[in-house]
């Protein structure tokens, strides 16, 4: 299975009275008709601001939720009125089917936008370019997260403009003071948790090794390491220690189903004390009434969480290579969108996005909800994007809920690694 993270995470629905997520709303295509605007010249200037050449028209492909949609066009819009160039947006329902199929038929888009962990699989198939040597933006100008992401095998493969991880989210009704370390989060808990009352000390989708991440990392495990000696690190004992730590200290307070509906369902229905969730978790919050704050991760004793993190980019298709006033548009675009400090808060403040231009992110001025996630995202790494990794999920998830309901950790993922190994071979 490969995960994509802006779907499998952002898309999903919680069922039942909590309704739906933010950006579970199906989406449409919309304004897709145009061509990619392959008129030919070249209209990039090197110091950033537009060339002599001519105008050029290019599309650009995302997936977002009805919510989101309006502000995308207007930001569309404000670009197209600003440049002598045009961008064409379209909304696309699946994007990875879309792109897969209509890159290599040259029908494509010039940019697209989706999560890092597309690069290493796209690059490899040729659905992407590198753009290093043309870009008039420096990955300075990010924070170090999102630089690392936009890199692939020595390639600028795209520009980030926000990032997604977990957090830890509290409901202050039940929470006096934000927990700094899992001892105290686990003092809350105890007091808290009367499952025959319907309250629990935490809710966290603990099928899904994304979620188990930071603790899986938190003792110098790791899932999946292209810079290891042995790249596979899921049967590691470093890696089960964490595991066993939620096991442990987690789950006893924690639904009896390990699923994502019922973990969120809990926090959101104001029955939990604490959540480990994303941003896009926040517009159920909000609708639902409850009172919560965030912060990053907690620390265990003699570890720290280390989150996967999503970045997003405009990725840099391959109709991209050709040197055209379409490319010129595309890019510009890109660079422009990706640098709009009013973008990024607007962003933050309307939908939970976490900046990751510097200027944003470490201006001092996020809310105190969207800057416990940025600390979050601090804390952790960007998901591996090596085509490897796709046939890591499934395994480690089926081991999480082993781990879940009881059966020993350390055999778990050891059957986990032997089928990964396997699906590699």
């Amino acid at each position: 299975m490969t995960m994509d993270r802006r779907t499998v995470l952002k898309n999903l629905g919680v069922a039942g009275t909590i309704g739906a997520l933010a950006g579970c709303v199906g989406v449409q295509e919309q304004d897709s008709s145009g061509g990619d605007g392959s008129d030919g010249g070249s209209d990039s200037g090197s110091d950033g601001t537009e060339s002599s050449g001519p105008a050029g028209t290019a599309k650009a492909w995302y997936t977002l939720s009805d919510t989101e949609l309006p502000t995308r066009k207007e930001n569309i819009q404000a670009f197209n009125d600003e440049s002598k160039h045009t961008i064409e947006g379209a909304d696309i329902s699946d994007m990875r089917k879309k792109t897969t199929s209509a890159i290599p038929a040259g029908q494509g888009p010039k940019t697209f936008e989706w999560a890092h962990d597309l690069a290493g699989d796209y690059l490899d198939r040729g659905f992407i370019v590198g753009k290093s040597d043309s870009l008039n933006v420096s990955l300075d100008e990010f924070t170090s997260t999102a630089a690392e992401a936009a890199q692939f095998d020595g390639n600028v493969v795209g520009l980030p403009h926000t990032a997604e991880t977990v957090a830890l989210v509290y409901n202050k009704e039940y929470v006096d003071e934000a927990p700094e370390t899992v001892a105290d989060m686990k003092s809350v808990m105890e007091e808290v948790h009367d499952p025959g009352n319907n309250t629990y000390g935490l809710g966290m989708p603990y099928a899904d090794p994304y979620f188990l991440s930071a603790w899986a990392h938190a003792f110098g495990g790791y899932y999946f390491d292209t810079e290891k000696d042995d790249q596979l690190g899921v049967a590691k004992a470093e890696t089960v220690e964490g595991i066993q730590f939620t096991v442990d200290n987690f789950v006893p307070y924690m639904p009896n189903d390990p699923a994502y509906e019922p973990q969120a369902s809990a926090f959101a229905e104001g029955n939990a004390a604490f959540a480990i969730n994303g941003p896009w978790y926040l517009n159920t919050l909000n609708e639902k009434g409850v009172d919560y704050g965030v912060v990053k991760l907690p620390k265990p004793e003699g570890g720290s969480p280390k989150p996967y993190t999503g970045i997003t980019l405009w990725y840099f298709s391959k109709a991209m290579e050709n040197d055209d006033a379409a490319t010129a548009a595309a890019q510009s675009f890109v660079e422009w969108y990706v640098t709009n400090e009013e973008i990024q808060r607007t962003a933050a403040e309307e939908t939970g996005s976490i900046p990751v231009l510097k200027s944003v992110a470490e201006g001092g001025d996020l809310s105190g909800d969207i800057q416990g996630f940025s600390n979050a995202v601090e804390q952790g790494y960007p998901m591996p994007a090596d085509p490897k990794m796709n046939q890591v999920w499934d395994p480690v998830k089926a081991a999480l809920t082993k781990a879940f309901n009881g059966k020993d950790v350390e055999s778990a993922m050891q059957t986990a690694a032997d089928e990964i190994r396997s699906n590699w071979e």
